[in-house]
Formats: structure tokens, C-alpha cells, sequence
């Protein structure tokens, strides 16, 4: 019966984890805002990335009150504020406040949002921070005067994906209750084991297949992510980035899971053999 109840207890606390790892992972690096903007900022470092951001926030100024007769000399300026718009000192924390402001749309309730905003869309963007900055710094070459936008909103996804967002706001919190049941089933199991290496090396076998599954599915996801065209270049590429990011991110916690399930089980094995002999030595 105790066998039983050990090899139960085990299983439970494998199922448990298989939720609790992801869910976790879910709310500290997407549903709350300083994991989001954490997972988000090593984008500022890809070159290409920014450069092609930075042009399309360029090309959201509002032009319109400047004079006919001086566009000419206004757009090679408006080209080069785009060119140069990384490379400002200010960039780093316009690009941090765009991640905020953008968690902070999305994951509002849609009752909140503004009417620009797209309720139906998995994700806005605000790269309202970015604007400003360009609109600053073409003022500032250029001698006239511009407003930047409150909001410049970018919807990415496709309709009806924000139940996702909702989805994971609601549960992804529940990872931990279940990470907590998680520890109190193998706990269990090692009580009441007859021989517990068996507990150690089952459970390293169980962490060795979790991450194996993880490694999977999560690369069933980010494929799947990336297959779907917002229809927005801007967007697409923020998604494919922040995709990338943080499947990288979660692997990290796979291959960190992997290596736990080898420490049990070779612990396993050691203790299983140490018992043996112990047990032939007293015979």
C-alpha cells in the first residue's frame, strides 16, 4: 500500500509541475508588468530591430502643419532623425516606457482601453515614448515647433486574441498553489516510500521527460505565433522579437529543469546502490 501511495503521490506531483512550471513562468515574464519589460529591453540591442522601429515611429509624426514649401527641406531632416533616433541618450528610457505603456494597454481591463485601441487584439503597442523622442529631436534640428501624439497605438495579433491575454491573467497566477502542491505530493511519496531512492531517481526521470515536453511544446508555440500575420510590419516584427526572447527565456528554464532531473536521478542511483550494500553488509 505504501509503494502505491508513494508511486501515486509521485505522479501527481510530475502532472502538478508540468502546469505549475509554465504557469509560473507566464506570470513572472508576461502577465506581470516588470518581467515583461525585463524580457523585453535586451530588444534594444538588436540592431535591426530598433533601426526599422525607429523609422516607422519617425514616419507616425504629424507633419501636416508644416508649409508646403518647406517639406522639401523637412523630409531629408525627418530621414535623418530616423537615422539617428537610437543613438540618443534618451532612447534606453523612451524604449522601456514604450514596454511599459504597452503592458499596461494590454493587459487592461477592455472596458478601459481608449478607442484607438483594438479590444479584439492580443497585444497594443504605445510607441507614443518613441514618437515624442523623434518629434523632440526633429524639432530641435529642424526649429519647428511639433507636438508628439498622448497615444500612438500599434494592434498586434489577430481578432478575438485577447482572450489569450485574459486567459493568462486569470490562471498563469495559479501556477504557484499548484508548484506548492506540487512539493506537498513529493513530499508525500518520500514519506511514505518503502525505499526512497526509488522517489529521488522517479523523480528525476519525471524532470527529465517535463523538460523534454517543455522544450517541445514550446517550440510548437513560438512556431505557431510566428505563422500568424498581424498585417502590420511594425507589429510583426516586435511579435517575432518577443517571441524569440522568450522562447529563449523559457528554454533556459527547461534546460535548468533538465539539469535538476539528472542530479535526482544520478542521486538516485547512488543512494539506491549505497542502500544495497548496506543491506548486504548487515545480512
Amino acid at each position: 500500500m505504501r509503494t502505491f501511495v508513494s508511486a501515486v503521490a509521485v505522479i501527481i506531483g510530475l502532472l502538478l509541475s508540468a502546469v505549475a512550471v509554465p504557469a509560473i513562468w507566464l506570470d513572472r515574464n508576461v502577465v506581470q508588468e516588470e518581467g515583461f519589460v525585463a524580457l523585453s529591453a535586451p530588444l534594444a540591442k538588436d540592431a535591426d530591430f530598433q533601426q526599422r522601429l525607429a523609422a516607422a515611429a519617425v514616419g507616425t509624426i504629424d507633419t501636416s502643419s508644416v508649409p508646403d514649401a518647406l517639406m522639401g527641406l523637412v523630409q531629408p531632416v525627418v530621414e535623418a532623425a530616423a537615422g539617428s533616433l537610437t543613438a540618443l541618450p534618451g532612447y534606453p528610457a523612451a524604449w522601456e516606457e514604450t514596454l511599459r505603456k504597452s503592458h499596461r494597454l494590454s493587459f487592461a481591463d477592455p472596458a478601459s482601453l481608449p478607442a484607438e485601441a483594438d479590444s479584439s487584439s492580443s497585444l497594443t503597442l504605445d510607441v507614443a515614448p518613441l514618437v515624442a523622442l523623434a518629434t523632440e529631436e526633429l524639432s530641435r534640428t529642424s526649429g519647428l515647433p511639433l507636438d508628439a501624439p498622448g497615444q500612438t497605438l500599434i494592434n498586434v495579433g489577430q481578432p478575438d486574441q485577447r482572450q489569450w491575454i485574459e486567459r493568462l491573467s486569470a490562471y498563469a497566477p495559479m501556477g504557484y498553489s499548484l508548484a506548492i502542491g506540487a512539493g506537498i505530493a513529493f513530499a508525500l511519496a518520500l514519506v511514505s516510500a518503502r525505499r526512497r531512492w526509488t522517489v529521488i531517481f522517479s523523480a528525476g526521470v519525471g524532470a527529465l521527460l517535463l523538460a523534454g515536453l517543455w522544450t517541445f511544446g514550446s517550440q510548437l508555440v513560438r512556431d505557431a505565433v510566428v505563422a500568424i500575420a498581424s498585417g502590420n510590419e511594425v507589429a510583426d516584427m516586435f511579435k517575432d522579437a518577443f517571441v524569440a526572447a522568450a522562447s529563449g527565456s523559457f528554454q533556459s528554464w527547461a534546460s535548468g529543469t533538465a539539469v535538476a532531473g539528472g542530479v535526482l536521478l544520478a542521486a538516485g542511483v547512488v543512494i539506491g546502490i549505497a542502500s544495497r550494500g548496506r543491506r548486504a553488509l548487515t545480512r
